[in-house]
């Protein structure tokens, strides 16, 4: 699948409904104290988690950037979101916008920890590629149009509490994205091949296969 850039998102992009303002140049300890992370009980494979998988903190004087490409949207993201042992507010507007609800237009905080893991992720695969996003943030009224078609689509998804993506890599082979995902053991991956995406979060670890 080819880039199609339609929309470059810098870090001095003012996103709507998400000011930089609100962030204020928080550590990852300040993030993990939000009210959008306690999660209701699970019923199905993706299902959120009211606890997370362990993950250790990026290094204090590294670092780290985000490189996504939207496939619905053709919007990309390439920028600093870890500097200064702090993560950079205006780049995690930017993501959370990327990543809103593409059929809703809705936006919801997106857990840094998940770009830790696709950071993490990316260094496994040694690729230079963007991570294509066929899935960030969903919505509820999206997740119940998705569960009318599919009964692998959990009630209480990880991606309705901003913790989840499905993605791809141009050029990487998805049984390889697959087993470089497992090893990091930072949170559930699901392994969807007829769907062309791994399906990745930071709930607790766990695993599963849509055959």
């Amino acid at each position: 699948m080819g880039l199609h850039r339609r929309h470059i998102l810098g870090l001095g992009l003012a996103t709507a409904g998400v000011g930089a303002a609100g962030y204020g140049g928080l550590a990852l300890g300040d993030w993990l104290a939000g009210p959008d992370l306690v999660a209701p009980a699970a019923d199905g494979p993706d299902a959120a988690e009211a606890d997370l998988a362990p993950s250790a903190p990026p290094a204090k004087g590294e670092v780290r950037r985000a490189y996504m490409h939207n496939f619905y949207t053709g919007e990309v993201l390439d920028a600093v979101y870890y500097e200064n042992g702090r993560y950079v507010p205006d780049a995690l507007s930017a993501a959370n916008h990327l990543l809103r609800d593409w059929r809703t237009g809705q936006q919801h905080f997106i857990h840094p920890r998940l770009f830790d893991l696709l950071h993490n992720l990316r260094t496994r695969l040694d690729t230079r590629r963007p991570f294509q996003i066929l899935s960030g943030y969903r919505s509820p009224r999206t997740n119940a149009m998705l569960r009318r078609h599919s009964e692998q689509v959990a009630s209480q998804s990880q991606h309705l509490l901003g913790r989840a993506l499905d993605i791809n890599v141009e050029g990487v082979h998805l049984a390889h994205l697959h087993k470089a995902a497992l090893s990091l053991r930072a949170g559930g991956v699901g392994y969807y091949p007829d769907n062309g995406f791994v399906h990745v979060d930071v709930g607790r670890v766990r695993q599963w296969t849509d055959l």
